[in-house]
């Protein structure tokens, strides 16, 4: 169980690489080469923090119900 939930966890972060990565090409891009099929830079942005937040979330739950434990000594 513990391992499926640190799949699902990197899997999360992978996507919101990807979308962090996807959004700067799309704004390094020319202007010149605009087109209407593209979806906004804010699109990926936005599909970014959603995520970002939803793993803070499942971080949450993990913690409180036991399926994770915090370290006890950060030092």
């Amino acid at each position: 169980m513990v391992v499926l939930f640190k799949l699902c966890l990197l899997l999360l972060l992978l996507f919101i690489i990807v979308n962090l990565a996807k959004a700067m090409i799309l704004m390094s891009k020319q202007s010149d080469d605009e087109t209407n099929d593209q979806k906004p830079v804010s699109h990926y942005l936005g599909r970014r923090v959603l995520l970002s937040a939803l793993v803070v979330v499942l971080l949450i739950i993990a913690l409180l119900s036991g399926l994770i434990d915090p370290n006890p000594r950060p030092y």
